[in-house]
């Protein structure tokens, strides 16, 4: 049934505790899991060559570490007995997100969800959210334990 599961993550191990479940259907479906990184695209008002904030060396220095951080997600899920490969991609997550598991031909997305409520959620939103009302692929959500 599934063959490509695609899951986001964003380096914390909030986003990890997708990983479990991930792996389990993966294994029960003989998927291949599909990790992505989305880089936030900057703002239009960010300019390099004029703003201090993230000099040329800090951004590559970040992107080796994200490149490094999927790497290693990949192995501990190769150690596990599952296939897996790794996308780093730039642009607005929601939208990122979906356009991955189009190109990607993903059968299914799996993530982790904040469940923020209330104001938390109206001031935040949420990405989860934006990708299951516009996902035409089935999206199944993780809600990690506090702890």
């Amino acid at each position: 049934m599934h063959k490509r599961i695609l899951v986001p993550l964003d380096g914390s191990a909030f986003s990890e505790a997708v990983l479990p479940h991930a792996l389990s259907l993966a294994k029960e479906l003989d998927a291949e899991i599909i990790l992505l990184h989305v880089n936030v695209e900057p703002s239009t008002e960010f300019d390099p060559h004029t703003s201090p904030l993230s000099p040329p060396i800090e951004v590559k220095k970040g992107q080796d570490e994200i490149k490094g951080y999927m790497k290693e997600v990949c192995s501990r899920l190769e150690n596990e007995g599952a296939r897996a490969a790794y996308l780093i991609r730039e642009g607005a997550v929601a939208e990122t997100i979906l356009e991955a598991a189009e190109i990607m031909q993903a059968d299914m997305i799996a993530m982790s969800t904040h469940g923020r409520t209330g104001l938390l959620h109206l001031l935040l939103g949420s990405i989860a959210e934006q990708v299951v009302h516009r996902s035409p692929i089935l999206v199944a959500l993780i809600r990690p334990q506090a702890k």
